[in-house]
C-alpha cells in the first residue's frame, strides 16, 4: 500500500513483528469512543471536494494526478490548506510530522515555495516509509523520511507513542496525524513530549481535532500548557486543533 492509493475503513495491521500488548482497559476505550465516535468515523471517509483539491494542488503548482486518493485514513483537503496556510505565514525553518501521507507531500511542496525549512517526518510502517519517500521523490521533493516503532507512551499517557530520536532543537511546527486512534483514543496526546521544543511563535497542528478522543486530548493540553492558545477549527470533515506558542 503506498500513500496514492485508496485506503480501506479499517486501519492497517501493525504486521507480524508487532509486539504491542492491548489492555482490557485500552479495549474498553477503543470500544466506547467507537460507539460514540462513528459520525466523525463516517465523515472522514471524505477527503473533501474535488474543487478544494484542485485548488490545494493548483496552490502548490503540483499536478492534477498528484493526490489521487484523499478521505478514509487520510487527510481531508482542509487539513493539507491549513498546512500550507501556516507554511506561508511562518515560513518554518523545521517542520516534525507524524504520521506520514498526504501531509508529507503536501508539507514538503510548501516548504520549497514558502522559504525552504526542513521537514522530518515519522510513521510506525518501514515500507510505507519508503514508499513514501518515492513517491515525493516522482515530484522533486524530499524529507527525513524515518520509520519510528510505537514504544510504551511516556508520562500518564496511556498505550504507546512513536520512539522519535534525533530530533530538531527547535520545532517551528508540529503535524499530529498519527498514530491511529484504534490504538488508543488518546494516542496522540503523548506529542506533547515535543510541546518543549515549539519555541514563541511555533504551531502545533492536530488532525481530528474534533472527534472524541481528541477532544480530551486538547482539553488536557490546554490545562498542562497555559502558554499556548488553542482553538479548534471545525472546518473540514474533521476538525483541527490547532495550538500557538505564546510565551
Amino acid at each position: 500500500m503506498t500513500s496514492r492509493e485508496a485506503t480501506s475503513l479499517l486501519p492497517r495491521s501493525h504486521g507480524a513483528q508487532d509486539t504491542r500488548v492491548t489492555s482490557i482497559s485500552d479495549w474498553a476505550h477503543i470500544l466506547a469512543f467507537g460507539a460514540i465516535g462513528w459520525p466523525w468515523l463516517l465523515r472522514s471517509l471524505s477527503g473533501g471536494t474535488r474543487a478544494d483539491k484542485r485548488a490545494l494542488l493548483d496552490r502548490l503548482k503540483l499536478p492534477r494526478d498528484a493526490l489521487p486518493n484523499l478521505g478514509s485514513w487520510k487527510a481531508d483537503t482542509t487539513l493539507l490548506h491549513l498546512i500550507v496556510d501556516h507554511v506561508e505565514a511562518l515560513r518554518p525553518e523545521t517542520v516534525v510530522e507524524l504520521g506520514a501521507g498526504a501531509t508529507t507531500l503536501v508539507t514538503a511542496r510548501a516548504l520549497e515555495l514558502h522559504g525552504g525549512g526542513r521537514l522530518t517526518s515519522f510513521d510506525q510502517h518501514a515500507d510505507f516509509v519508503a514508499a513514501t519517500r518515492n513517491w515525493l521523490a516522482e515530484h522533486g521533493l524530499e524529507a527525513d523520511m524515518r520509520s519510528a516503532a510505537l514504544v510504551p507512551a511516556p508520562d500518564d499517557w496511556p498505550s504507546y507513542w512513536y520512539d522519535v530520536t534525533a530530533l530538531p532543537e527547535q520545532i517551528w511546527m508540529l503535524v499530529i496525524d498519527g498514530p491511529p486512534w484504534t490504538i488508543h483514543p488518546y494516542v496522540r496526546g503523548a506529542a506533547e513530549c515535543l510541546f518543549d521544543r515549539i519555541p514563541v511563535g511555533g504551531v502545533v497542528l492536530l488532525d481530528d481535532g474534533a472527534r472524541p478522543g481528541e477532544r480530551v486530548v486538547g482539553a488536557r493540553w490546554k490545562k498542562r500548557w497555559p502558554n499556548f492558545s488553542f482553538r479548534v477549527s471545525k472546518k473540514g470533515t474533521k476538525g483541527t486543533l490547532i495550538g500557538q506558542r505564546r510565551r
